[in-house]
């Protein structure tokens, strides 16, 4: 725990040897523990490493008020939490989707519903990127306004310019009348 400690210090101190110890001294036993809730392997170093890196990156700024095990520990499990949220959020968002869209449209074949989808991705893909990636944070990621600023490093009237602009160009992708693009628009 000394150890370990004693690098956190040195990391903070812009050590790169440091981080590599502390990788090596905590990769393993942070895989095995994390495991246990992403039930496959590569998803539990996928996780790890995030971890490591958001340390490495939040050297100057972050304060560990415990053991920098604990924190590891602790910031692994935080991570998959997260991680399950945002997944499950995008599984909601698909099914409310396609619920709402056959409740609305049910006189719609299947073809047609499959139809209005692919066109809503491909306008969706079109978008430019930097609005593309706006309007996914939002609605497929679920982040509210000011976070996708905050993580974006932009200003809040920039993300609510650039939903705009997506939202324009949806509408104009359909018509006045078509109730699956005044779902997704909510």
């Amino acid at each position: 725990m000394m150890k370990s400690n004693s690098l956190w210090i040195r990391i903070q101190q812009h050590d790169e040897l440091a981080l590599k110890e502390l990788f090596n001294l905590y990769y393993k036993p942070l895989c095995s523990y994390t495991v246990q809730f992403t039930q496959r392997m590569p998803d539990a170093e996928d996780l790890v490493q995030s971890v490591f890196v958001k340390l490495w990156m939040k050297r100057e700024s972050l304060t560990i008020n415990t053991s920098i095990k604990s924190y590891l520990y602790k910031a692994v499990y935080n991570a998959y939490i997260d991680k399950f949220r945002k997944n499950k959020k995008k599984e909601d968002f698909f099914e409310n989707l396609k619920y709402e869209a056959m409740s609305f449209e049910l006189e719609d074949d299947e073809n047609e519903l499959h139809a209005k989808i692919e066109k809503l991705k491909s306008i969706v893909n079109d978008l430019p990127e930097r609005c593309k990636e706006i309007l996914l944070l939002s609605k497929w990621e679920g982040y509210k306004h000011r976070e996708i600023a905050e993580q974006l490093n932009i200003s809040l009237k920039t993300v609510e310019g650039q939903l705009r602009i997506a939202y324009i160009k949806i509408r104009k992708g359909f018509d006045k009348d078509d109730k699956l693009i005044l779902f997704f628009l909510k």
